[in-house]
Formats: C-alpha cells, structure tokens, sequence
C-alpha cells in the first residue's frame, strides 16, 4: 500500500513593520526638555541682572543671585520635562507591531486590530457565500473548497462545515449569514448512505470530514439523536481492517478523536482513538529525548513533526477534558509533547523552522477498483496549530510548573505572530506548490481566526 507523503509548503518573509512617527505632544515635550531648559534659566538671569536694586552690596552679588536664580530655573523646567515624558511613555502611545495584541489599553483608546479583522473576514465571506438550488437537494448556502475560485461556485461539505465554525466564532454578528440556512446545507450534502466527503474523495463517506461536519453540526445545537446515526457511520468506517491508512495517520486520527469529542463525548470509540495516539508517539534525542509526534502513528513513523505534535496534543488535552481524566502515560505523552515545542532551538521564534507549513498527501486503495488510489492532500497551516498546542490549559501548567514561562510566553508570541503575517483583511492566502497561484482556502481563514480568537481570549485583562 503506497505511503502517505509529507511536503513542506511554501514560506515568504513577513514584511517589516511601519513604525509611524511619535506624537506631537512628546516631541514638543522633548524640546522643552532640552533647549527649552536652558532658555528659560538665561531668561531669567537676564531679568533678574537688570531688576535687582543697586543697594545689593557690589555687582558680583548681583550676578551670583541671578545666576543661582537662572539655574534653578533651569532645573526646575528639566524636572518639569522628565515629568512630561514619563507620563507619556506611560501612555498607550506605542505603536504595536503586526501580530501583536495588548490587554492594557483603556477601553475609551477605539478598537484594536483584531476588531478591524473580523470585521473584514465576515464581510468577505457574507460576500461570498454561494447559494445554489440543486433539483436534488434542495437549496444550499456555503461555502466551496476555497474563496474565488474559478468557475460557478457550489458549497462543499468541507468548506462548509469551516465556514459554519467561523461565523460561530465570530458569533454572528447580524443576518447577512444564517447559521440555520449552512446547518440545513449540511444535512442536504449527506451522503445516501450516510457521512460526508470532501470533493476530491467521490461517494463513499471518510471518518476525517464526517467528524468535521458533525463538528461544526454539534457546536451549532443540532440534537444529539440527529447526529448518533452519523456517529454510528463515522465509527463503524473507521476500523484497521476498513480503513488502514487512515488509522495509522496523526492528522486523521486527531481531526476524527476532536469531532466525536464534540458530536458524541460518551463515544466508545473515544478511548480507542486516545490510547492509540498516545501509542503512537516517538521519541526525538535532540531534544531531551522528549516524546513527540511524526504524521504516521505507526513505523515508519516519519521525522518528529511540529504540525503533528501540536496535533496531537490538542486532542490530548481536549480528552483529557471531556472524558474526565487520563493516565500516567497518557498525561506524559501530552506534557512531552507541550516540553518538546517549547525546546525548539531555531530563531527567530515567528519564522523558525518549527512554523513550516506542510503538505501531506493521504493515498487510500480505492473501493471500487483496489489496484486504484484515492488521492486526499491535505495542506496544514502549522503556526495555528502551535498556537492552539501552547494555549491549551495543560500546557501554561506546565510552563509555569517547569520554570519556563518565559520561553512559552517567546514560542506563542512568535507563532501568533506567524499568523497574523498570513493573512489579508482576515483572510488567510496558501501558495500552491510549485506555482505562483494563490488559493484562499476556508479550512486556513478558519484555523487563522480562530488562533487569533483563542489569544485574544487568554490576553485579555479588563482594566482597574
């Protein structure tokens, strides 16, 4: 059976940031503290050698008050000055540079980036929703594959389901969207017999897009009687004799243990998928002989792989939540995985190695004709996933456990700034291989939002 393989995507540098000039008030405070000092110590020398009364004792009197006058003078307007200063550095006058989001400023200094960018995401994707009436399934609202691509637009299940999760995140802001209208697409793009599949992946259901959809389906409040038929097709497809390759992947794995998760939390398939991730894990001697994750969860396993550690510890944590707790071993794997992205030795920290994007192209024996191949590539945005990895609950613990809040506070800096450099107006842009065609694919605009959703959340201090 051929192998999965994995690329690396394309990098490009991140532009460097407009540092605008300072405020008028601190410039024309610096100026008073320098030359404006000096002026108004002479002026009043000045003044006072030609007021003081000839019954001062000799001339040299005179001058000396007027001296020590002037200087005091002086003094008095520098210490006035560095006062000024003080305050204004104090203030919220810093430019913040691309990527970087601060919890202090006043709630009366308007609205930060972030705003600006959901705003802008939504409208795009309000612009572009696809409506179509299909003879067969009725009406459909959502989303293809990616944005603005060529020919007649039509809503797929994958870019659907991402774009049902992206207007939950950004909480529906008016009616432009109906959350309603992508839930019924949903259910009308089903299968005959049951599940979902991405475009590429024809008529039979695959256990990673049925656990997507169902995803996105449970976090919209669809009943869970609805969703145990679907739960029962995801599980019953997802087995080592009917699914071999994708039992042996990390991405899959993960993608299918976060969907029932959220669709089915007393799913006995849970703990299956738990201890085989668990199982799964490698160990890398170059850095402390941590466990980690490569994109194959059994030999060969594949390089250690940032994408797939972040991954898999997601969904370890995510478990460890919903299913009520974890096992020794299991609770080691998940916090050497957290130790192991917090030891990456490259810099700098927003375009290191360990924030590569990657390609990984997952082959299946067809079901018709075996001798044939499916053929999914799936392309990950890493840096999201790094930070989703280093905000996860478990993980602060153990960087504050471990004395290593410093570099958690360097790695997450750098990844979310990594994904902020990505995008355009809230939109997230891939480069395809070998190409300079660009591609805005919903599944990256989602994971992008919702990085930067998860860090605003964790930074966020309300004032006083």
């Amino acid at each position: 059976m051929s192998q999965p393989q994995l690329r690396r995507g394309p990098s490009r540098p991140d532009p460097d940031p407009h540092l605008p000039h300072g405020p008028r008030p601190a410039r024309i405070v610096r100026w008073l503290g320098g030359l404006g000092c000096a002026a108004a110590g002479y002026a009043v020398f000045q003044s006072l050698v030609g007021v003081l009364p000839g019954s001062i004792d000799g001339e040299s009197a005179r001058y000396a008050i007027a001296v020590v006058s002037g200087l005091a003078t002086a003094v008095a307007a520098w210490l006035s000055a560095a006062l000024l200063r003080s305050r204004y550095a104090d203030s919220d006058n810093t430019p913040v540079l691309t990527g970087q989001l601060t919890g202090t400023a006043s709630p009366l200094s308007g609205p930060g980036p972030l705003s600006a960018l959901f705003s802008a995401a939504y409208d795009t994707l309000a612009e572009q929703v696809c409506v179509v009436d299909d003879p067969v399934r009725g009406r459909l609202t959502g989303w293809s594959h990616s944005l603005g691509e060529s020919g007649p637009g039509r809503p797929t299940s994958v870019g659907t389901a991402y774009g049902l999760h992206i207007m939950l995140d950004l909480g529906m802001p008016e009616g432009r969207i109906g959350a309603g209208d992508l839930v019924d697409t949903l259910w009308r793009l089903r299968l005959p017999d049951g599940g979902w599949s991405a475009r590429s992946q024809g008529s039979q259901a695959r256990p990673e897009v049925t656990a997507l959809v169902l995803g996105a389906l449970a976090r919209a409040g669809a009943s869970r009687e609805r969703l145990a038929a679907e739960v029962a097709v995801c599980e019953a497809g997802f087995t080592h004799e009917l699914d071999r390759t994708g039992r042996e992947l990390t991405h899959i794995v993960t993608t299918v243990l976060r969907g029932l998760l959220r669709a089915a939390p007393d799913s006995d398939a849970l703990p299956l998928l738990r201890d085989a991730l668990i199982e799964g894990a490698v160990t890398d001697p170059r850095r402390q002989h941590r466990r980690c994750w490569g994109y194959r969860l059994a030999p060969f396993h594949g390089p250690p792989s940032p994408l797939h550690t972040a991954q898999a510890v997601v969904a370890l944590d995510r478990a460890a939540r919903v299913l009520g707790g974890e096992s020794a071993n299991g609770r080691a794997a998940r916090e050497d995985g957290v130790r192991w992205l917090l030891a990456c030795p490259d810099a700098p920290h927003d375009a290191c190695l360990d924030l590569a994007n990657l390609r990984e192209e997952v082959r299946r024996p067809r079901t018709d004709d075996p001798s044939r191949h499916e053929v999914l590539n799936v392309r990950h945005f890493t840096a999201s996933w790094v930070v989703r990895a280093l905000l996860t609950p478990g993980a602060r613990d153990i960087a504050r456990e471990d004395g290593l809040e410093e570099e958690w506070r360097e790695r997450l800096s750098g990844a979310v700034s990594a994904v902020w450099a990505g995008q355009t107006d809230g939109i997230w842009t891939w480069v395809r291989d070998d190409t300079s065609e660009l591609r805005r694919p919903m599944w990256m605009t989602y994971q992008g939002l919702s990085a930067l959703r998860a860090h605003a959340v964790w930074v966020y201090q309300p004032n006083g």
